[in-house]
Order: structure tokens, then C-alpha cells, then sequence
């Protein structure tokens, strides 16, 4: 069944069997199938690839032609082109870091999975006018961490939303997220730096994932 805003229950139920998005930026189109590798080894098996860099829906393509076990969505979908360019790319779902109601208007027009960003319970309201369960709240921390997200969640509790926070979000306090119910997946900038990345330090991201899924699974 989908859902308004897009996320089928099996896409839900994915995010809510991993509860971490590694979110990735990505340089150079050769580095991808190694990155997503390096995640899977370490038991990540789903990514956000930010269009902070111009060959993020290139390391798309490349990943679901070499690595299909991984579910990679795009993320930082700032315009209605670049979702139709996300969708036609084959990404899984997508995010941005506001809301945009033209975005959000025209990724349920084409039937396409996506969570616009929040961080105010007005966010929260015209997110909701626009049928939007899955909500990403950015940047966390900064916007007052999981206590502010608890307030500002309560009086919407009885109408089955789900967040996914990011943005300041760490090895260290990742977890607490995770235990508060209405959070379905957090996202996970640290498992894979940007420099890392570049680096090929492919070792060192395994790790880091292997790290998240131990914390994760003694929940």
C-alpha cells in the first residue's frame, strides 16, 4: 500500500529494519561502488546520496547497477527538477532539507517517496496539509535535539508520524533517537566522512558501520 506521501509500507518497514541512512557526499563517480560496498560489509544496506555534489545521480545509477542489494535514495532535493531527475534515475526515495510545496506537490503527483524537512510545529502543519507522514527533522541538534522533538511531536502523536532526524547527530547520541518511537531511521553523516570518501579509506567506513549496527542491534 502506498501512502500519500509516497513511502509503501515495505520502503517503512526497510527504514525501520535498518534505523540508520548513511548519508553520504560523494566527489568522484569511481568511488561509489566501493562506498556502498563498504557499508554493506559493515551491515548498512541504506543510503542517502546528497546532490551537494554534482555527480551524486551518476554514483546512483552506478550503485543500483552494481550494487542493487543497497536501497539508495537522494537527498538536499531543492526543486521540482531535480526530483524528476531523482525519480527517473531510479532512486528509492528522497529528502530535502525543507519544505517546498511544489516538491512535495509533484513527488506525489509521480507517486515518488519523499520526506521534506521540519524543524517547527508550522513545519509540521504544512507538511501534514500536504499529506505527508514521513518527515525529516534538520538540523536536529541544532534545532534543540530529541527534547524538542518530543514537544513538538505530542500533539500530533495520534496521527502516525514518522521522523527521520538528522544533522549534528553522532555515534555518541545517535541512539537516544532511536529509542523515542515516532523515530523510524535517523541518518548518519559520521559513517561515512566526506574525506573518508575521498581517501578510499574504505576500512575505517566498514568500521564505523560495523560500530552503528552493533549499538543499534543491542537496542
Amino acid at each position: 500500500m502506498i501512502s500519500t506521501s509516497g513511502f509503501s509500507a515495505e520502503l517503512l518497514e526497510e527504514l525501520h529494519r535498518s534505523r540508520v541512512i548513511a548519508v553520504l557526499m560523494v566527489d568522484n563517480v569511481c568511488d561509489a561502488v566501493p562506498l556502498a560496498r563498504a557499508l554493506l560489509d559493515g551491515g548498512i544496506n541504506i543510503i542517502e546520496l546528497t546532490l551537494r555534489t554534482p555527480i551524486a545521480i551518476e554514483a546512483l545509477i552506478e550503485i543500483r547497477r552494481k550494487v542493487p542489494e543497497m536501497i539508495v535514495g537522494i537527498g538536499t532535493i531543492l526543486t521540482v527538477e531535480q526530483l524528476v531527475a531523482v525519480k527517473t534515475a531510479g532512486a528509492a526515495f528522497g529528502v530535502a532539507p525543507g519544505f517546498n510545496p511544489r516538491v512535495v506537490t509533484k513527488a506525489q503527483e509521480i507517486s515518488f517517496p519523499f520526506a521534506p524537512g521540519i524543524c517547527t510545529p508550522s513545519d509540521i502543519e504544512a507538511a501534514l496539509e500536504r499529506g505527508c507522514r514521513v518527515l525529516k527533522f534538520f538540523p536536529a541538534e541544532a534545532c534543540g535535539g530529541l527534547k524538542s522533538l518530543k514537544a513538538m511531536q505530542a500533539p500530533y502523536a495520534h496521527l502516525d508520524i514518522s521522523y527521520i532526524p538528522l544533522g549534528g547527530l553522532d555515534q555518541d547520541n545517535f541512539l537516544q533517537y532511536l529509542q523515542y518511537p515516532a523515530v523510524v531511521a535517523v541518518g548518519g553523516s559520521w559513517i561515512a566522512m566526506r574525506g573518508e570518501i575521498s581517501a578510499n579509506d574504505w576500512k575505517a567506513i566498514t568500521a564505523k558501520a560495523i560500530k552503528a549496527r552493533e549499538l543499534i542491534d543491542s537496542l
